[in-house]
């Protein structure tokens, strides 16, 4: 990850820590998909004292699934926003205060960082497991990314993670190509740019994985507005655009414009339609 793009994540989501769970229940739902895929796996050439490097943690709702599914395991739950960091731990320390945990503190380990820096010198066959949900859109050099995650994988060990298609927010980015071609000027990318699974496979086959399985699937979410939407986006955090300002066209003007193409498009009865392209994808390390 590049400084630049490092610190606007790490800012934006610092931002958003307190407000995050009360607008990601489509993470939530992609965190729970993961853990049932997850569950399938107990028992399968992993020893009692399995370890867990969770990417991503957030606010700690996967990893509080963890520590209740895998009561032997030791996790590390990594982040790259403090505040992050910071609400997933109060989230068990409450639990353990109220005597809901048996030491779940004891095997689990919260880990300030960015994982694209940290995990180029973490040690080598280190971890049984590496889960992450929703957060690999924001890694920037995906392909030496996952090339140090299977170095850090044990023989056999599982790499599963969830993460955005390239068909997500597919009625806003059509509705600026329209604004866009209407004025005469070249389309921009508003948001992130995501990989296809053709694309993930290749990149792990690339990096040494000896399988690929990818599920994916569309969901439909209603807003009562293109701007609530927008603001439901920006509340998760995920307001970064790879787009540029264009000269004598104001970024004001170009979003009512906007607004105006999304609505006629893609209203429904009650608001308007936003496409989430969900995917989960799991690939084995080799023996």
């Amino acid at each position: 990850m590049t400084i630049g793009r490092n610190s606007a994540v790490q800012r934006q989501f610092n931002r958003r820590a307190i407000s995050y769970d009360a607008h990601a229940h489509i993470q939530r739902s992609m965190a729970d998909h993961l853990a049932r895929s997850l569950a399938g796996w107990k028992g399968k050439d992993f020893l009692s004292n399995t370890s867990i490097l969770e990417i991503g943690c957030g606010t700690g709702a996967l990893t509080q699934i963890l520590v209740n599914e895998w009561p032997n395991a030791n996790i590390t739950a990594l982040d790259i926003a403090p505040e992050m960091i910071e609400v997933a731990s109060k989230r068990f320390r409450s639990a353990e205060h109220s005597g809901s945990r048996n030491r779940a503190t004891d095997r689990l380990r919260f880990l300030q960082a960015d994982i694209e820096t940290w995990a180029t010198t973490a040690p080598e066959s280190s971890m049984d497991i590496i889960v992450s949900s929703a957060c690999f859109q924001w890694i920037s050099s995906p392909q030496e990314t996952l090339g140090h995650l299977r170095r850090m994988l044990r023989p056999g060990g599982l790499l599963i993670f969830t993460t955005f298609g390239p068909d997500t927010f597919c009625e806003m980015h059509e509705a600026f190509n329209e604004v866009y071609r209407v004025n005469g000027m070249e389309p921009q990318r508003h948001g992130l740019s995501f990989p296809s699974p053709v694309q993930w496979e290749n990149m792990l086959n690339q990096s040494g994985y000896s399988s690929f399985n990818c599920e994916r699937s569309i969901h439909k979410e209603k807003y009562a507005s293109v701007r609530n939407f927008l603001y439901t986006v920006k509340g998760m955090g995920a307001s970064t655009s790879e787009a540029v300002t264009v000269s004598g066209y104001s970024l004001r003007r170009l979003f009512t414009d906007m607004y105006r193409e999304y609505e006629n498009r893609f209203s429904m009865q009650g608001g308007v339609a936003a496409t989430y392209d969900l995917l989960l994808i799991q690939s084995l390390a080799p023996y």
